[in-house]
């Protein structure tokens, strides 16, 4: 039996072992959707920055046990050079470190890293009811891989289960639908949308069931071995980044779960579509822009709803904006009871309240671009992170009528650490884990959920390139497979009624909209079905 002692900080500090990075292989396809799955190009061999360490996982059993808690995944980058944006870390040997934490204090314990090969993975998505860690590969150059892990409740390590082509390249978001019959998947350099299903006895990702170009077939200007270097935010460089549609995130409505919006980085748009689970398809419904009337080089990176009223958070990554939109439940009611197969002059389902900065204003825009955004689980605060400022700025939510929902700065908070890409909160709400890529090291901090003050702990880990901090609370298996069996009843008894996929419908818009298109001819269908 391992002892433990926590560590204090700067204790935990590992070196990686420095692998060669494997190309994903693609899954076999379809013929008819060739062009989604290209041959992968050759991977370069990384240069080795670290000290090898031995070649067994590095995971110290009995330093979790079921019932312990709270885990976090950090994703790492491998390699530089076939990033759309150019790291200042530290290259990293291996791509997942897990961590423990310990919410008595916010101090964490590294309990795994990965030995299986993995290149680039930057967003993760644990599953709700299983133990299954989702993540995804970045790289302009090759396609992008999503890969399922397992997550041993006691020992905290993952293992791989397979591996599944995403389709297209910057793979950069994944989101699970209520029934967690599908995946919907985000290609960023490309810009597709996919739908991919579940293998329902495993929950291992299987092949696309369809795919969804924004961009038309055509070329994209920027090419994946010559383009500007996407951290930097200068006129010229958002000139290139925006000459092309750009889709950075996927998320379904929380209310109907028949929704999907997407942020166009390079159209300053957010896109909107009618998610199908059972045709596995997204049929576009129109746009809306994501920050006011007459601007340019927003750049919407990522949506967040509110948890309990119809207010959606948008961050607009090369304006450091946060912008605050009014979700229309009729008019998206409206749209779920369309028969149209695509009406892309749909009015919008979100609409423009309020816009706020997430850096002061003495500081230059130019010199910074956000990061993650994401709402409190209480739904009092909404934080958003920036990248050049190093810090993570901290909104109030109101509450007040006529209008509640909009936006008070509370403050900002440095990092502690450069370039915070990604931050995520414990399942408490109290503790703060930043990913500091370019300082190479994650952050904790807590949270005082009375004045959204953030209090540094002086907890820092070293984990080299840092891109993505996932929250992971396993679950109980007998328990999960009870919840999952019932969640799969219900979706069954209301398909069988013919409702919607569930949420609380909550009255208020604009009142709705009729929809008088009808048949193929209602809008153009750039969506190919596999």
């Amino acid at each position: 039996q391992l002892v433990l002692v926590r560590p204090r900080q700067h204790s935990v500090r590992r070196r990686a072992h420095a692998s060669s990075s494997t190309p994903p292989a693609d899954a076999a396809m379809p013929s008819n959707v060739a062009a989604f799955f290209p041959a992968p190009v050759a991977a370069k061999e990384p240069r080795q920055l670290r000290e090898p360490v031995p070649s067994a996982e590095l995971t110290l059993q009995g330093a979790v046990s079921p019932g312990a808690g709270q885990l976090f995944v950090v994703s790492c980058y491998t390699r530089f050079d076939n990033l759309a944006h150019g790291p200042r870390g530290t290259q990293a040997g291996r791509g997942l470190y897990t961590f423990r934490l310990d919410s008595s204090d916010g101090q964490m314990v590294l309990v795994s890293v990965t030995k299986e090969p993995i290149m680039n993975p930057a967003f993760s998505r644990f599953h709700p009811r299983r133990n299954l860690l989702y993540t995804c590969t970045e790289s302009v150059a090759e396609p992008g891989q999503i890969d399922t892990w397992r997550v041993d409740p006691a020992t905290g390590r993952l293992s791989k289960l397979g591996s599944q082509s995403a389709g297209g390249t910057s793979t950069c978001y994944l989101t699970l639908d209520k029934g967690c019959e599908n995946m919907l998947v985000v290609n960023y350099w490309d810009a597709t949308i996919g739908i991919f299903g579940l293998k329902a006895d495993e929950g291992i990702v299987a092949g696309p069931r369809s795919m969804f170009d924004p961009n038309m077939g055509r070329a994209m200007r920027a090419k994946h071995d010559a383009h500007v270097n996407h951290s930097h935010n200068d006129s010229s460089a958002q000139a290139e980044r925006q000459a092309d549609p750009h889709s950075h995130a996927v998320i379904l409505d929380p209310h109907f779960g028949r929704i999907a919006f997407v942020p166009d980085l390079g159209m300053d748009i957010i896109r909107q579509f009618r998610y199908d689970a059972q045709d596995g398809c997204l049929r576009a419904m129109g746009s809306v822009k994501s920050g006011p009337a007459g601007r340019t080089a927003l750049g919407p990176r990522y949506i967040e709803f509110h948890p309990t009223l119809p207010m959606a958070y948008v961050v607009n990554e090369l304006a450091s904006e946060v912008s605050v939109f009014e979700f229309d439940l009729q008019a998206a009611q409206a749209v779920i009871d369309s028969n149209v197969e695509s009406l892309d002059g749909a009015p919008p389902m979100l609409r423009l309240l309020q816009t706020i900065r997430t850096i002061p204003d003495a500081f230059p825009g130019t010199l910074n671009t956000c990061g993650r955004i994401t709402v409190h689980s209480s739904g009092q605060y909404v934080l958003a992170s920036n990248r050049g400022h190093d810090s993570i700025a901290v909104f109030r939510v109101s509450m007040a009528l006529p209008k509640p929902g909009l936006l008070s700065v509370v403050g900002t908070q440095h990092t502690r650490g450069a370039t915070p890409r990604h931050f995520t909160f414990d399942v408490s709400g109290q503790w703060l884990i930043t990913a500091n890529q370019d300082s190479d090291h994650i952050a904790v901090f807590r949270f005082n959920v009375a004045t959204g003050r953030l209090e540094w702990t002086g907890n820092e880990y070293h984990v080299p390139s840092p891109n993505f901090v996932c929250s992971v609370m396993p679950h109980a298996e007998a328990a999960a497979r009870t919840d999952e069996a019932e969640a799969s009843m219900a979706l069954t008894l209301q398909r069988a009624r013919g409702e919607g996929l569930g949420g609380v419908h909550v009255g208020g818009g604009h009142g709705g909209f009729a929809l008088s298109a009808s048949g193929p001819g209602a809008g153009p269908q750039l969506q190919s079905r596999l």
